[in-house]
């Protein structure tokens, strides 16, 4: 048998083979790669061409290598437009606070007593806002008021507001309208009631105050209120807005 040289396809190294291998599958003893031995002899066939110079050998990963880097560069191009234009893409995104009736009833209170206390009725409308204003020189905001044995009542803690309404019941109340001025013969009774430290402290007024008081329809033993009061304390005391009276039967606590 005869013996001829055969060039590795892959890396091009020399093996000597013997002519009945021809046709045989064998490993390269320098790259490793199994080939095939065609029996074409050295000088019949060229080796493979370097990639660089056109050839055909496929490396892998350099592809891969390629789309990673675009991808690498079109994420920094998407960071750096978000940064740009942080301020046009997320504008008018935030959170918008949330006020209660509380918050809405201490804004309406104004430090210039003199703005919303008046003792001149002409003219006058009752604000559609919760009731709220001062009492003896402290914020008063009605957090409850009651309407029990003929009194009418507005309480903020320990700051209480208080019209006697003579014994009227609510179902006679229901629907009318109270207008005292300054100088109106036996008007109702208007008592203010607060705290000195731990003292508790009171003021009543029968005249020299001025009061519009609206009442609506009792529905469910509760009856909408709407008021204005200012007496002529030397704090000039005043509440206007609207509430919803409780109706409670019996006399009321704390007068």
């Amino acid at each position: 048998m005869s013996e001829f040289k055969y060039a590795c396809p892959v890396c091009g190294q020399h093996i000597k083979c013997d002519s009945s291998q021809a046709g045989t599958q064998m490993q390269c003893p320098t790259c490793f790669q199994k080939i095939i031995l065609t029996g074409i002899k050295v000088g019949e066939r060229s080796a493979p061409k370097n990639p660089d110079d056109g050839g055909s050998i496929h490396r892998p990963g350099k592809g891969f290598s390629g789309v990673a880097a675009v991808i690498v560069i079109l994420l920094f191009i998407g960071v750096a437009v978000g940064f740009v234009y942080h301020g046009t893409i997320f504008k008018g995104t935030t959170t918008p606070s949330v006020t209660n009736s509380s918050d809405i009833a201490e804004n309406s209170i104004t430090s210039a007593n003199d703005t919303n206390w008046t003792l001149n009725l002409e003219g006058l409308t009752i604000p559609d806002s919760p009731a709220a204003g001062r009492v003896a020189g402290q914020n008063f905001v009605c957090e409850r008021g009651y309407l029990s044995n003929g009194y009418l009542t507005l309480r903020n803690g320990d700051l209480a507001v208080s019209v006697n309404l003579s014994g009227a019941t609510p179902d006679a109340l229901a629907g009318k309208s109270i207008n005292v001025t300054t100088n109106a013969p036996d008007a109702a009774r208007v008592s203010l009631r607060w705290k000195d430290g731990d003292q508790t402290m009171h003021e009543s007024f029968t005249n020299d105050y001025a009061m519009l008081l609206n009442f609506g329809d009792v529905e469910r033993n509760r009856v909408n209120v709407s008021i204005y009061l200012c007496t002529s304390d030397n704090k000039k005391s005043y509440v206007a807005g609207t509430f919803n009276a409780e109706i409670r039967k019996g006399k009321p606590k704390n007068q």
